[in-house]
């Protein structure tokens, strides 16, 4: 486990200091090559065992409706996938996650306002320098007013560079006045 207990001041909220201004961040475990941690990622992502994203949900829901930390969202955002990479895995893999988060927390999940607009090859078994290159994965908000004056959490599985999700962010910076908060399953070291 992480044991991230500042949500405002951890590794993850460093991750993004200086480019994207969040109001707080938590990743749940540590992902090392080779680890338990891989390994059920691995299985939730690529051996369609869903059920890795409702245990996480459960887990993490359960740390977060005991502790409030999250109380100020207004809607739960999962990092979506290209539609051509969800018809060939049949499910985003945080999607499952994110509803078991919204059962525990009563946030709303909005999984269609934010739409991946280009495709990318797994970024699974490139170096960390090549991830952080590949900025060219674009995301588009759709109807960014609707987002004015509200705090999304935007959830994924893995933070290895951060630079998926601060593409995802920086779509939000589109609407007016409306804060960011990241929330993951693990945190790569």
């Amino acid at each position: 486990m992480t044991n991230f207990i500042d949500f405002k001041n951890n590794k993850v909220t460093q991750t993004f200091y200086g480019s994207v201004l969040l109001e707080k961040a938590f990743s749940l475990l540590y992902y090392r090559k080779k680890g338990s941690t891989q390994r059920l990622i691995h299985d939730l992502k690529y051996k369609g065992n869903e059920e890795v994203g409702l245990f996480f949900g459960n887990w993490i829901g359960e740390i977060l409706k005991e502790n409030q930390e999250f109380n100020t969202v207004d809607f739960i955002i999962p990092v979506p996938l290209h539609p051509k990479k969800l018809r060939k895995r049949g499910y985003n893999q945080v999607t499952k996650f994110g509803e078991r988060l919204c059962h525990h927390l009563k946030i709303p999940f909005k999984e269609n306002n934010l739409i991946r607009i280009s495709a990318t090859k797994t970024q699974t078994f490139k170096a960390r320098f090549e991830r952080f290159k590949n900025l060219e994965t674009k995301f588009l908000l759709q109807n960014p007013s609707f987002f004015n004056d509200k705090h999304v959490l935007l959830i994924d599985d893995v933070i290895t560079t951060g630079a998926t999700l601060e593409a995802c962010a920086k779509e939000f910076e589109r609407s007016k006045n409306c804060k960011i908060s990241i929330l993951t399953m693990a945190y790569t070291e």
